[in-house]
């Protein structure tokens, strides 16, 4: 070979990737730009994200026993482009809808788009969709799809449990993470923890084309979801439902506590509902027949309920006055029913009989001398000084707060000060004769069942109590932070013990109020109330109580809307609970027949 072809030889090479370089170019041109049919296909292609929902954390009571989990249910879609010879009437008939219902809906499902599937029913339940499901194929255009929702399993504590249901459109435009459809908890513990119950969502990425027919997965781009916290709560399941049980069929509430932790062991209002009647296709209508239900089924009495406490604020009345030094355990006072109404036969009492007997005059008389100390020659004057220190010693026990807040929804009650009475009667204007009525827990004084229960873990405690929650460990990890916070009330431990030795003798003494209450082998102190309403309407009955009275381990507040004394109904209610919740048996069968045959 001579030396001038070894010279043209890249010179070939050189030309022959040129020619084979254009004409690639020149056949990706004619693809791309001047050939209609591809530049159109690859024009109606275009990239889809579809979100993977997570798992979302479950409710376990504190044993580990399965409150609330997820359960199937199926939405049924409609897309217009499909549905051929649709039998509009067939359909309708099928899943019981009315037939201008069910074209209004299919109008405006195509009128938003022929390709896109549109949602025509919601959540039906795996009984609701095995009943029409066998049918579906008739009707070209509908398929379904599955997605989970809430079931309380355990069918209790639906007011504490809280709903979930579709995100509202300010969800969808305050936070990011919730779609059009989405679900979240709207109250309750499902919406207090909502971040930590529903989890990271996954996604997945798909082709497709301007019909929305799938043309490609990129399964190499997929992440996925992360499962939401499972929530153990503090709650007693079997406590819990002995204690619906017991108020089925009554106005009220019951709100169960360990003293030692803060942790509630029971919380029920009543009446109460099926939580799970609230998802799926009838919650509309279980909604509004619970929201105009007379009874109010909705309204959480025993964290919301706001009641006069009666009675039982008379031993808060005693130990401030021990505190205060203006009377002792031994402090004899004349039960003096021309200043004050009182019953019972007793005529003059020291503390102990004073709590035991009830005695208005006594704890009329105790208050006057906090208020009134003299601390200003004018009686109005020194009144409102009083009434100021009075009320600061009445908010240690955690009155007119929420008690930390770790409950949604909880009221603070009414602690009236000084600036209430001056609006109500002017500056000056009124003295503790005007008052009085909430020395004996009457009056203007509000206070709520949780409230209640949270004094009875104060006496068991001897001066302390820590915060009321109902949440144990989230995901593994423990409380939620600051549930353990603990507050003092600023009274000597041994102060307690005359007004303990009374609230036994309350259960226990012959003539004792509460005596309905009592369970053999347990040692229970408490204390009946009966509160007073307006309009001559039937007072409620109300009970507060711990046990044993050594070493506590249930402290317990129940109210009875309209049903007399307090220890006619509420006492022996609370004595049951007592005895199921320490003992795992019920004692006394012929008190747990009176309160399940109730009739109002």
């Amino acid at each position: 070979m001579s030396s001038n072809d070894l010279k043209r030889r890249p010179l070939v090479f050189g030309g022959i990737i040129i020619i084979i370089s254009a004409i690639f170019i020149v056949r990706l041109f004619s693809l791309q730009i001047t050939n209609e049919h591809w530049s159109n296909y690859a024009g109606m292609l275009t990239e889809e994200r579809q979100t993977l929902d997570p798992i979302r954390g479950q409710f376990l009571d504190r044993n580990g026993d399965l409150i609330v989990t997820n359960i199937a249910s199926y939405d049924l879609l409609y897309t217009a482009r499909l549905a051929t010879d649709f039998d509009t009437l067939a359909f309708s008939e099928l899943i019981n809808w009315d037939l201008d219902d069910l074209v209004i809906k299919l109008e405006k499902a195509t009128n938003y788009s022929r390709y896109v599937p549109s949602i025509i029913v919601k959540q039906l339940n795996p009984k609701e969709f095995a009943l029409i499901s066998k049918e579906l194929w008739r009707f070209s255009g509908i398929h379904y799809r599955t997605r989970s929702i809430r079931s309380n399993v355990a069918g209790v504590a639906g007011h504490l449990l809280g709903e979930y249901r579709e995100a509202s459109r300010d969800d969808l435009n305050s936070d990011s993470f919730y779609r059009l459809g989405s679900y979240k908890g709207k109250s309750g513990l499902e919406s207090k923890f909502e971040t930590q119950l529903r989890g990271l969502p996954g996604s997945r990425r798909h082709i497709v084309d301007v019909r929305n027919n799938v043309q490609e997965t990129l399964s190499s781009l997929d992440t996925m979801p992360k499962t939401g916290k499972d929530i153990t709560l503090t709650i007693d399941l079997a406590l819990q439902r002995y204690a619906e049980k017991l108020l089925k069929g009554k106005r009220g509430s019951v709100v169960a506590i360990q003293p030692q932790t803060g942790e509630i062991l029971a919380i029920v209002s009543a009446p109460f509902y099926n939580s799970d009647d609230l998802t799926g296709t009838r919650r509309g209508l279980v909604y509004d027949s619970l929201n105009h239900h007379p009874h109010k089924p909705l309204y959480n009495r025993a964290l919301r309920g706001t009641y006069r406490p009666g009675s039982i604020f008379k031993m808060v009345q005693g130990l401030i006055g021990l505190d205060e030094g203006v009377i002792t355990q031994r402090t004899v006072i004349n039960c003096d029913r021309s200043i004050i109404r009182c019953h019972g036969a007793h005529t003059a009492d020291n503390l102990t009989e004073a709590i035991t007997h009830s005695c208005n005059p006594y704890f009329r008389e105790v208050m006057r001398r906090v208020v009134q100390r003299g601390k200003d020659e004018n009686k109005l004057k020194d009144a409102a000084l009083g009434l100021v220190s009075w009320r600061n010693r009445i908010l240690e026990f955690g009155f007119g707060s929420n008690l930390g807040g770790h409950l949604p929804g909880t009221r603070r009650g009414s602690i009236p000060d000084v600036n209430y009475y001056d609006g109500v009667y002017g500056k000056y204007h009124w003295g503790y004769s005007t008052i009085y009525s909430i020395s004996i827990g009457e009056g203007e004084l509000l206070t709520t069942p949780l409230q209640m229960a949270n004094l009875a873990c104060i006496l068991a405690n001897r001066g302390f109590y820590h915060e009321p929650h109902a949440v144990r460990d989230i995901g593994g990890k423990g409380k939620p932070a600051s549930t353990d916070s603990i507050h003092y009330v600023n009274i000597n431990a041994d102060l307690f013990e005359p007004v303990i030795d009374a609230m036994q003798l309350v259960i226990e003494d012959p003539s004792g109020t509460a005596w309905r209450a009592r369970v053999e082998g347990i040692t229970i102190c408490g204390k009946t109330g009966t509160v007073q309403n307006v309009n001559d309407l039937e007072d409620h009955s109300a009970f507060m109580a711990f046990a044993p009275r050594d070493n506590p381990q249930i402290a317990i507040s129940v109210y009875v809307e309209y049903a007399g004394g307090g220890g006619a109904w509420a006492a022996p209610i609370a004595g049951l609970l007592i005895d199921s919740y320490l003992t795992d048996s019920i004692s006394n069968i012929k008190a747990e027949e009176r309160i399940l045959n109730w009739e109002e």
